[in-house]
C-alpha cells in the first residue's frame, strides 16, 4: 500500500515486516520435512495420476527449494538467510530513496517560463501549485509534469534544469543527496553475487535465468546484440535527421539530452502535421475504459461491471468485477489511475490474491492496476495521450493474464509460475489493439462532442507510429545490456565501476550523447528494487512473443472468434501450469520468430 499512499507510519510498518517475511520465506524454502514430503509426492506422481498442472506445481516447488539453499550446509544456509534479509531491506530502501528524491524536488515558475506548454500541461502545473498553496505554477518530477516540460517547454535552460533534477534523483550530485543510492547499489550487487555463488552458480545472471525461458546469459546477450545490429542503422539515421532539423531550425550549436524530446516533438509535427496533444481530446479516460472493456468482452466472452461501496485507499480508485458467460464471478480488480503526491511513479499491475480451488470453495483472483495519468482539471475531464492509452491497455493485459486463468492451483494460476521473460507477453499483446481502427472507434470520443477519432488524425497517428523507433529500440537495449553486464561482472565493488559499465554499453548502442551528470542508474528501480534484476531483457524478449502472437490475429482476422478463443485457452488461461514455450507453440503452431516485431517496429528493412 505504501506504493500508492506513502506515509511514515505505513513505511515504518512495511519496513518492519519485510525482514520477517524474508526470514519466513527462506525458512520455508529450507525446511527439510517439507522438501522430503514434496519430493516423495513427485516420485509417486504417475501412481497418483497427477495432471500436468499438478506436476508443474511439484517441479516448481522443488526448484524453489534448491534455489532457497535446501542442499547447503547449516552454516551456508544461515548466511543465505542473512543475505536474503539484507537484500530485502536494501531493495526497499532503494525504492524509498527514489520516491523521496522525486517528491523532494519542486520548482515555482511563472506562466511566461512555461511558454510552449499546452493548456492541459499548464493545468497540471497550476494544480500542483494549488495543492501546495503556492502562487503561480509548480513543476515536479512526477511524470506528467516532467514529460510536459521535456516535450513542450521552449525555455532551454528550464528543460536543462528539470532534466538534470530527474536524472540525478537519488544520486550524490542531486539537490537532495541525503537520498543517495550509491552505496545501496554496490551492496545489492555484491550480495546478489554472493547468493548466486552460494547456490553454485557462476554469477547472478545464471541464478536469475534458472527460472526463465532464456537458457543462458550468452543467449540473452546474443539476442540483444542481434536486435542492436538491426536497430542501430535506423537509430543513427534518426539522430542525424533530428540533429540537422534542430540546428537548422533553432539557434543551437549541438543537440543535448534535454533537447531530444522537445525537438523530436517538433520534428514529428513538421513531418506528419501531428502532435500527441491533438489526440488527447478524443481520449477521455472514462470513454477509454468503457471501450477497453467492450473490446475484451468481445474477445473473451466476459462481462465487466463496476461495483460501488468497496473500501478504497483513495477516492479516485475504482473497483470492478468480471463475470463469465454463465454470469459467474470470475475475478475482481481495482483501477488507481492518476498521479498524486506520495504515490510511486510509473505503472504496474499487482495481485491481491490468485485463483485457488479447495475442496468446497473457489477463491477468485483479485488484481490492482496502477498508473500515473494526469487527473481531471477544472471542468475538463482526465484526458489521455495515446501513449497513456497504450499504458492502460498494457497493464490491463497483465491483469487479464492473472484474472482469466482457469488453473485451480495457486502456485501456477494466473501470473504465478510464469517465466519472468514471458510475463510481459499478454501486456504487450494488448498494446497492439490501440492502433486498430475497430478498437479506436470503441475507445475514442471527443470529450465535448463525442466524435470518434477522425480518419485524418488516425492516418497521421499511424504514419507517425514508428517515428524514431530505432532510437527507442536502442534505448531499451541499453538498459537491458547494462542490467546483464553489472549482474555478470562479479568484480564490481564501486559506483565508479557501475558507471564505467554503463558508459561501455552506451558506447556500443547509444546514439544520444549522455550528459556527464546523468546518474540514471541511481533510480533504476526495475533492477535494483523490482523483479527485473538480470531480467530487464524480458521486455524485448516478450515483445517478440507478443508481436508474433498478434500477427496471427492480423493473418486470420482481428475478431476471428477461433483465434481469440485459442489465445484465451492456450495462453491467457493457462497461467504457469506449463512452460511459456509450450503455451506459445500451442497457440501459434510453431516457435516464435523476430520478424513480426521488426515489421511492427518499422525495422524490417533499411531506408
Amino acid at each position: 500500500k505504501s506504493h500508492v499512499v506513502d506515509s511514515k507510519a505505513l513505511r515504518d510498518a512495511r519496513n518492519a515486516c519485510l525482514p520477517l517475511l524474508s526470514e519466513y520465506n527462506t525458512e520455508i524454502g529450507q525446511n527439510q520435512d517439507l522438501f522430503k514430503a514434496i519430493a516423495s509426492v513427485q516420485a509417486q506422481q504417475d501412481v497418483l495420476h497427477l495432471d500436468d498442472a499438478q506436476k508443474k506445481v511439484l517441479d516448481n516447488a522443488l526448484k524453489d527449494f534448491h534455489l532457497s539453499g535446501i542442499a547447503l550446509s547449516e552454516e551456508k544456509q544461515q548466511r543465505f538467510r542473512e543475505i536474503n534479509k539484507k537484500l530485502s531491506k536494501l531493495q526497499s530502501a532503494f525504492a524509498d530513496n527514489v520516491l523521496d528524491a522525486t517528491t523532494a524536488w519542486t520548482k515555482q515558475v511563472t506562466k511566461e517560463q512555461l511558454a510552449g506548454l499546452p493548456t492541459s500541461a499548464l493545468d497540471i502545473c497550476k494544480q500542483a501549485a494549488t495543492q501546495r498553496e503556492i502562487e503561480g505554477y509548480v513543476l515536479t518530477l512526477e511524470f506528467p509534469s516532467f514529460n510536459a516540460v521535456m516535450t513542450y517547454a521552449d525555455d532551454r535552460k528550464l528543460r536543462h534544469e528539470v532534466y538534470r533534477a530527474f536524472v540525478t534523483r537519488a544520486a550524490d550530485n542531486s539537490e537532495s543527496p541525503e537520498f543517495n543510492n550509491d552505496a545501496l547499489m554496490v551492496e545489492i550487487l555484491q550480495l546478489r553475487q554472493e547468493k548466486a555463488q552460494l547456490l553454485g552458480f557462476d554469477d547472478f545472471t545464471c541464478l536469475s535465468l534458472d527460472k526463465k525461458m532464456a537458457e543462458s546469459a550468452n543467449e540473452v546477450n546474443d539476442f540483444l546484440n542481434q536486435l542492436a545490429t538491426k536497430a542501430m542503422p535506423f537509430a543513427q539515421q534518426e539522430i542525424q535527421q533530428l540533429t540537422k532539423f534542430a540546428v537548422k531550425s533553432h539557434p543551437i550549436e549541438s543537440l543535448e539530452a534535454w533537447d531530444i524530446v522537445y525537438f523530436s516533438e517538433k520534428l514529428k509535427h513538421s513531418l506528419f502535421d501531428f502532435s500527441a496533444e491533438d489526440l488527447k481530446p478524443y481520449f477521455p479516460v472514462e470513454h477509454v475504459i468503457k471501450g477497453l472493456f467492450e473490446l475484451v468482452e468481445t474477445l473473451y466472452g466476459i462481462k465487466i461491471k463496476q461495483k460501488q461501496g468497496i473500501d478504497r485507499w483513495h477516492e479516485d480508485v475504482q473497483f470492478y468485477q468480471i463475470f463469465n458467460a454463465d454470469n459467474e464471478l470470475q475475478a475482481q480488480f481495482y483501477f488507481d489511475l492518476y498521479a498524486r503526491q506520495h504515490k510511486r511513479g510509473g505503472a504496474w499491475m499487482g495481485d491481491y490474491c490468485g485463483r485457488y480451488q479447495t475442496n468446497d470453495e473457489l477463491q477468485t483472483p483479485i488484481a490492482y492496476m496502477t498508473c500515473n495519468f494526469a487527473p481531471a482539471s477544472g471542468d475538463t475531464p482526465a484526458l489521455l495521450t495515446h501513449r497513456d492509452v497504450t499504458t492502460l491497455f498494457h497493464e490491463f493485459g497483465h491483469g487479464l493474464h492473472h484474472m482469466l486463468t482457469q488453473v485451480d492451483y495457486l502456485n501456477v494460476s494466473g501470473i504465478n509460475g510464469v517465466e519472468w521473460d514471458a510475463v510481459e507477453l499478454p501486456s504487450q499483446f494488448m498494446e497492439n489493439w490501440c492502433w486498430q481502427r475497430e478498437t479506436l472507434d470503441k475507445i475514442s470520443g471527443h470529450y465535448k462532442t463525442g466524435e470518434k477519432l477522425p480518419d485524418d488524425l488516425l492516418q497521421k497517428m499511424q504514419a507517425a507510429k514508428n517515428f524514431q523507433s530505432g532510437m527507442a529500440m536502442v534505448r531499451q537495449l541499453e538498459f537491458s545490456l547494462f542490467d546483464m553486464r553489472i549482474h555478470q561482472d562479479r568484480s564490481i565493488n564501486s559506483v565508479e565501476q557501475i558507471q564505467s559499465a554503463l558508459d561501455d554499453i552506451k558506447a556500443q548502442v547509444a546514439v544520444v550523447k549522455s550528459a556527464e551528470f546523468n546518474r540514471f542508474q541511481n533510480s533504476f528501480s526495475h533492477i535494483f528494487a523490482g523483479g527485473y534484476s538480470a531480467g530487464y531483457y524480458s521486455y524485448k524478449w516478450a515483445e517478440v512473443l507478443s508481436a508474433d502472437a498478434f500477427a496471427r490475429f492480423e493473418e486470420e482476422g482481428l475478431f476471428n472468434p477461433d483465434v481469440s478463443a485459442d489465445f484465451l485457452n492456450e495462453l491467457l488461461s493457462r497461467g504457469g501450469s506449463r512452460s511459456a514455450m509450450e503455451s506459445f507453440i500451442a497457440f501459434r503452431g510453431r516457435k516464435p520468430n523476430v520478424n513480426a516485431l521488426l515489421a511492427h517496429s518499422g525495422l524490417s528493412r533499411r531506408s
